[in-house]
């Protein structure tokens, strides 16, 4: 780092704890961090409002495929959503409504994002470079919270033509709602979590729908319903309704990640699916095209009661093949199969085997944390703490993805965080950092144990799996044990300085 960068900085405010984006996992360590009367924090959004994924992801029909009785923070229940499955709308509106109940909005600074986030050894603090419109600014901190979220950067693949395409284009998470579909030919490239929410809705407006399909997903049917009025002011005025509902899911959920650790488990449902699609879908070759042909669970599950019959319409057609080729408004499938669109509408999900924040991130050795991923995906410990990146932490890191909300899985996360952050200030600790050989030892046992799980062993190429096979996501246990080792920081695992010796040093 430049001589004149540290003069430049060293009357600076120091910040304990610097804390980039304000969606659900930034929201949540604000939250804790003031509960705990910790209130020497900065909180950055690159964006104009709090939300993150829930404020990208705006297209027709997107909603969260957990109930929301679990889709709120422990410490925030609501008793507004008016479905059982909450749609985005009511998603984005909750998380704005906590950000000003628990005076965070306050706090945060709106449209200013992470540019370079730099460890200074000399100096025990991390150099944070921001930019707020044309502003650039500088922040030192003793510690770093990147609550950056694993599914930030829509992915588009690369195609052979693709320049050639005269027509309107956009990702499901950059819906364009200012073009109207309606009597347009569509093409749709991929048939994932998004896909199967936005297919139903714009089906009934374009003229031809043709939706490409690598791998036929499990899409299992949804059991939502309308909560209406009276239920929400039941849940309203009994608390324990919402508490016994949020229980009941959770109990639900948890005997779904049993399966998914079982594989056999899961057997029956995969049967009972199969059959129950010989109903949903009379046609034989489409319903050939659609029956997955790997284990239940081993990709996303989704759910959907809308998806196979906007499939069935006249209008729509299913292609059980890749894209691979773009010739003008020409689209063309694997098999050679060729249809001329207007529109080609992403749903390819992101890149979350290497987290965006990486290209920001140096660690202690001077090296860019994207440039240590190009040939392998994140390790972590707990999905929190990383090698030679001290005072810092990642929340929804890699493996600790269980099936469940994202919102409880932070919660967990964040109350490890939490406990770091107290002891650190409390014991005087200037520099902490992974011990190798803790890191070393748990990324083993975790790939060692999700050799037997379906993620690995069913057959498919998820997106839990990154170039090399190795599962960068998921986590091989149960929820509770999960929760269990997230419970307390242990001091012990890492590499510590105590200011003690930073002055003894000095001295």
């Amino acid at each position: 780092m430049a001589a004149a960068t540290k003069s430049n900085a060293s009357a600076a405010k120091i910040y304990d704890t610097f804390i980039v984006g304000a969606g659900i996992s930034g929201l949540c360590a604000a939250i804790k961090m003031k509960k705990e009367g910790y209130h020497d924090f900065k909180i950055i959004e690159k964006a104009t409002r709090v939300g993150g994924t829930w404020r990208e992801n705006t297209y027709p029909g997107c909603g969260c495929d957990v109930p929301s009785s679990l889709y709120s923070f422990s410490f925030a229940l609501s008793s507004k959503w008016s479905h059982l499955f909450a749609r985005q709308p009511e998603i984005l509106s909750y998380l704005e409504e906590v950000s000003e109940d628990f005076g965070i909005k306050e706090l945060i600074e709106f449209g200013t994002e992470l540019e370079h986030a730099e460890w200074d050894e000399s100096r025990h603090l991390w150099v944070l470079d921001t930019k707020t419109g044309e502003e650039k600014g500088q922040t030192l901190a003793r510690t770093v919270v990147f609550a950056t979220g694993p599914i930030t950067e829509a992915q588009i693949p690369s195609l052979p033509g693709l320049d050639s395409f005269k027509g309107e284009m956009f990702h499901s998470a950059q819906w364009n709602h200012d073009y109207d579909l309606t009597g347009k030919r569509v093409a749709v490239i991929g048939t994932g979590a998004s896909a199967i929410q936005f297919v139903p809705q714009i089906q009934p407006k374009v003229k031809e729908l043709h939706v490409f399909q690598r791998t036929a997903p499990w899409v299992l049917p949804k059991p939502d319903m309308d909560l209406g009025d009276t239920s929400k002011q039941l849940i309203e005025k009994l608390p324990i309704i919402q508490k016994s509902w949020r229980k009941a899911v959770a109990t639900s959920l948890n005997v779904i990640n049993f399966g998914l650790r079982n594989p056999a488990a899961l057997q029956p449902v995969s049967t009972a699916a199969k059959q129950l699609l010989r109903v949903q879908v009379k046609d034989k070759t489409l319903r050939k095209a659609v029956t997955p042909d790997f284990t239940l669970g081993c990709k996303r599950i989704l759910f959907a009661n809308n998806y196979y019959p906007a499939l069935q319409a006249d209008n729509a057609n299913l292609i059980p093949h890749g894209l691979v080729e773009v010739e003008g408004n020409t689209v063309i499938a694997a098999n050679g199969e060729r249809h001329e669109v207007d529109v080609i509408i992403w749903g390819t999900g992101f890149e979350v085997s290497h987290p965006p924040i990486g290209r920001k991130v140096i660690d202690a050795n001077g090296d860019r944390l994207s440039d240590l991923w190009k040939d392998t995906s994140p390790e972590a410990y707990l999905g929190a703490t990383m090698k030679d990146v001290p005072n810092a932490f990642l929340v929804l890191g890699p493996n600790v993805l269980v099936y469940d909300s994202f919102i409880g899985l932070a919660e967990a996360q964040l109350d490890y965080i939490i406990d770091g952050l107290k002891k650190v200030k409390e014991k005087g600790i200037t520099r902490f950092a992974i011990k190798p050989q803790v890191l070393r030892a748990h990324n083993d046992k975790v790939q060692k144990h999700l050799k037997t799980t379906v993620f690995n062993s069913g057959g498919c190429k998820s997106y839990y799996l990154d170039q090399n096979g190795r599962n960068f996501a998921a986590w091989p246990w149960s929820l509770k044990e999960l929760k269990k080792r997230l419970s307390r920081f242990k001091v012990g695992d890492y590499e510590v300085v105590y200011q003690s010796a930073e002055k003894k040093k000095a001295a």
